[in-house]
């Protein structure tokens, strides 16, 4: 069975970029939203399994929008993504909760890729499954 995800951002070019990627790599794409009020909504209606939340929305930011999706009880692993170095975050990834953070430019489900972990230190040849496959917070194996 396919793990699900919703996708929050706010560039409609990188969500379908997103989903293309994340679908042809095995995952269902059960969602998007383009705000991070309209991600927390989603998030709650669709429980998707993992949520690629971007961390600079034009509403709130990605963190306030991890809180609140916390808040709501959804236990979806949340995997933020941005066009800035997971570093330039410092602490606010690290006390986020969330599974880790993807460069856009390296997003891939499946197929590895130079990802962070939510402390800022770089796994190299990580992926989304990677970064969930545990479910516990920034595990790094």
């Amino acid at each position: 069975m396919a793990r699900s995800v919703l996708i929050v951002d706010d560039h409609p070019s990188f969500r379908t970029i997103a989903r293309l990627v994340l679908e042809a790599d095995g995952y269902e794409a059960v969602g998007d939203a383009a705000s991070g009020e309209t991600g927390v909504t989603e998030s709650v209606r669709l429980v998707p399994d993992v949520i690629l939340l971007d961390v600079a929305l034009p509403d709130m930011d990605g963190f306030e929008a991890a809180a609140q999706i916390r808040s709501a009880g959804v236990g979806s692993a949340i995997v933020f993504t941005s066009t800035r170095d997971a570093a330039d975050f410092g602490p606010l990834l690290s006390d986020s909760g969330a599974a880790g953070f993807i460069a856009k430019s390296e997003l891939s489900g499946e197929r590895r890729c130079g990802c962070s972990s939510t402390t800022g230190d770089s796994y190299p040849r990580r992926s989304i499954t990677d970064l969930v496959a545990s479910q516990r917070p920034y595990s790094s194996t």
